[in-house]
């Protein structure tokens, strides 16, 4: 009980820092007009806006990181190194920010022996987010993920996932376009939920799955053939799309219309490896994003 009362004052503390840009954390690009907030610096927090949306909306919120999750090879178990939902619980040093250029960064030493800088580069087509983990111990980690949960509201909004697309061999088609019921079901049925497609890994044999935690899981049959997630704005002007270069799947909770394409590495003791991941947000067509993809690909 006194876990769950600890839980929701820290979520509503939490909450109550949505709404306010931390001072002088902040960026503008002078080509697009994309504007870049950190609206909580402990617990790190951005919030993406396009031109002419208040400073009060919500826009596309960044979790940046939600968690950093990985195998540690010396017990042969998943350890949660950090835990947006763990609050104070987490053990670590307070993110120290800067502004360099256009890019807003932090570093932190989590767990006691891994150095992390986060990194969010603004430009006229988005944000490169890139986690460089130095690990100061004898431990090796494989599977080490910065879990980013880019998550959109206001104009992008999609609960019913009705604009909200992967790309396959043979072109864009809707994430959730195997589940026409989701249409027509109550809310209370659909959600809470979470749509998943493989991009490296193995196709999941069942469609609809229950996990431990009752969240139902929906399966696509068949595999993206690019690592990104992209959703149309409601007014189908602007594309909002997460990628990055090589990720097992890609998936969303539509409650919160949240991109997920997660990259992993393994981190040797004494070593120090980076993860990079990508959220282009501009006004343009399909095609104009497989041209952004095709791009970053090549420089990678």
């Amino acid at each position: 009980m006194m876990k769950k009362i600890k839980a929701f004052f820290f979520s509503l503390f939490f909450f109550n820092l949505h709404t306010y840009a931390q001072p002088g954390l902040f960026l503008k690009d002078s080509i697009s007009g994309l504007r870049l907030f950190v609206i909580n610096s402990d617990f790190p927090l951005l919030k993406l806006l396009i031109p002419g949306q208040p400073n009060t909306d919500r826009g596309i919120e960044i979790e940046f990181p939600e968690h950093v999750t990985g195998l540690n090879r010396q017990r042969n178990a998943v350890e949660h190194l950090y835990l947006v939902s763990r609050g104070d619980d987490n053990y670590r040093t307070l993110p120290v920010w800067k502004k360099e250029g256009n890019a807003l960064l932090y570093e932190t030493q989590i767990n006691g022996n891994i150095r992390m800088i986060a990194k969010a580069k603004l430009d006229s087509a988005g944000i490169t987010y890139t986690y460089t983990f130095t690990n100061l111990s004898d431990i090796s980690y494989q599977n080490l993920q910065a879990v980013t949960c880019v998550k959109l509201y206001s104009v992008f909004s999609d609960t019913l996932l009705e604009r909200t697309y992967v790309h396959h061999a043979d072109g864009f088609d809707l994430l959730a376009s195997e589940t026409p019921q989701r249409l027509t079901m109550p809310l209370d049925k659909w959600l809470p939920c979470r749509y998943l497609v493989s991009y490296s890994w193995p196709v999941v044999p069942k469609k609809i799955d229950k996990g431990e935690d009752s969240i139902t899981r929906y399966y696509k049959s068949k595999k993206a053939d690019k690592p990104f997630i992209a959703t149309y704005s409601h007014d189908k002007k602007w594309i909002a799309a997460t990628y990055t270069a090589e990720t097992g799947n890609l998936w969303t909770n539509p409650e919160r219309t949240c991109q997920h394409a997660d990259p992993s590495i393994t981190l040797h003791a004494h070593e120090t490896k980076s993860l990079v991941l990508k959220t282009f947000l501009f006004k343009g067509s399909p095609e104009m994003l497989l041209k952004y993809i095709a791009k970053e690909r090549n420089q990678n």
